[in-house]
């Protein structure tokens, strides 16, 4: 259920296109419930694929964390699996472009600070590798950059948190840089501090707000993905602080 809810067909805004036919389909039978669940349905998704509304959504999301300009205290750099590429009997996984643009972030941050790295991330879809070898060894190869230590078990942001935890416990480290993007950064704070380690978000490019042209209220694919991702990461914190 968690699943579907998450990133199945339960998922906002993804439910409302299957109950736009859905209230068609009733609607043969209880004409005006049927009608309105369509109409409710199809507006949602019309609003929900808008730039002035995904951006309006990210904005919020991106709004809940308050974002550092000291990293002083910070003792280790965390850098957190997002996405992997999965392959097949000829061709490996590779890192998915979120995931990559993390690395980037970090490359900047071990630049800046020379702090040991941290990469957390365990298999998806059943892949040979974890995220967190992936990202370890592109990080090493492309980035020049070390990795002291690698979490290789987690499969949710949680997860990522209290493994990291449980693996620096004995180094002696309390405050960690997390490395993710603006959007996921509030539930990724969230989870860090929750099991015990002090957590600053790395500077990662914010969402503008999409307002002033004509365009930003007509929809796209694009602006219904970003949609999906604010509101899964909005519907992620409560289920967090319920759940941890």
């Amino acid at each position: 259920m968690r699943g579907l809810l998450g990133y199945g067909f339960l998922a906002l805004p993804t439910v409302f296109i299957w109950l736009s036919p859905l209230g068609v389909i009733a609607a043969l039978i209880w004409r005006r419930a049927g009608f309105t669940i369509a109409l409710a349905a199809s507006l949602s998704l019309f609003v929900a694929s808008t730039p002035a509304v995904s951006s309006c959504l990210l904005a919020w999301v991106e709004a809940r964390v308050q974002w550092a300009a000291d990293f002083s205290s910070a003792q280790a750099i965390v850098v957190l699996g997002a996405d992997l590429r999965p392959g097949d009997a000829t061709t490996p996984e590779q890192l998915g472009p979120l995931t990559l643009e993390r690395l980037f972030f970090a490359a900047d941050a071990y630049r800046e600070l020379h702090l040991p790295v941290v990469v957390s991330g365990g298999r998806f879809f059943n892949s040979r590798a974890s995220v967190a070898e992936l990202m370890k060894s592109a990080l090493v190869r492309y980035f020049n950059v070390p990795v002291t230590w690698s979490e290789e078990s987690s499969e949710t942001t949680y997860e990522n948190a209290a493994y990291t935890a449980q693996l620096l416990h004995n180094a002696n480290i309390r405050t960690v840089i997390v490395i993710t993007q603006a959007r996921d950064a509030p539930r990724a704070i969230w989870s860090f501090n929750r099991v015990g380690l002090g957590a600053i978000p790395w500077p990662s490019p914010r969402t503008k707000l999409r307002l002033n042209r004509i365009t930003d209220f007509v929809p796209t694919t694009t602006a219904l993905d970003e949609s999906f991702y604010a509101l899964h990461e909005l519907l992620g914190a409560l289920y967090y602080r319920v759940r941890y």
